[in-house]
C-alpha cells in the first residue's frame, strides 16, 4: 500500500548542459565511421565509457529491440534518452542506498522494527505509531514476496524474516 501509493519510483531527472554535451561527445566518439547511429557494439562501448561497465546481452537486446525498427542502430536522440534513463535509475538506486544506510545505523545489513521506528520518529515525529507499523508490515507483505524473497525496492532486497527475542527484524541485502 504505502510504497505503491507513495510512488516509490525514480523522479524525472534532466542532465545539465555539460553532461548532455559529454553524452553527445561519447556518441560521436563511439560512432565508428560516422554512420550517424550506434551499432550494438558501439552502444556497449558507450555504456562502458559513461557508466564503467559492459552491458549484458539481455540489456543490449532490450535496448536494441526498443529502438526504431526503421533505423540501423541507435540514433543520437534515442541514445540521449537511454542514457538519461540509465542515469536517472542510477541516481535513484544511490538515493535508496543512502536512505537504507541512514536507517541501518548499526551497519548490520538489516533493519529491526526499532531501527525503523527511530528513523521515522526523526523524520516524521508526529506520524502515528500504527502507520509506522503498517509500513513495516507492508515490507513483509506476501504480495511483495517473489519466491522466498520480498523486495523493498529496486535497491534493497529482503532475504528473510526472522523472529528473535527482541522481536521481528528484516534481513536485507543491497543489490545493484
Amino acid at each position: 500500500m504505502f510504497f505503491s501509493q507513495a510512488g516509490a519510483r525514480p523522479r524525472t531527472w534532466e542532465p545539465t548542459p555539460s553532461e548532455r554535451k559529454k553524452w553527445v561527445e561519447v556518441f560521436k566518439a563511439c560512432d565508428e565511421d560516422n554512420k550517424g547511429y550506434l551499432s550494438r557494439e558501439d552502444f556497449k562501448v558507450a555504456v562502458v565509457t559513461l557508466f564503467g561497465y559492459k552491458p549484458s546481452k539481455i540489456e543490449a537486446n532490450s535496448v536494441m529491440s526498443s529502438i526504431n525498427p526503421n533505423t540501423s542502430g541507435i540514433l543520437l536522440g534515442e541514445f540521449l534518452n537511454i542514457v538519461r534513463k540509465k542515469k536517472e535509475a542510477q541516481l535513484y538506486r544511490n538515493e535508496i542506498r543512502h536512505i537504507f544506510t541512514a536507517f541501518d545505523r548499526h551497519y548490520r545489513g538489516y533493519l529491526t522494527l526499532e531501527d525503523f521506528q527511530k528513523a521515522f520518529k526523526q523524520v516524521a515525529p508526529k506520524l502515528p505509531e500504527r502507520i509506522i507499523l503498517e509500513v513495516f508490515r507492508e515490507i513483509l507483505s506476501p504480495r511483495m514476496i517473489i519466491g522466498t524473497r520480498a523486495y523493498l525496492s529496486p535497491a534493497v532486497r529482503v532475504s528473510q524474516q526472522v523472529s528473535s527475542d527482541k522481536g521481528k527484524w528484516i534481513k536485507t541485502q543491497m543489490i545493484s
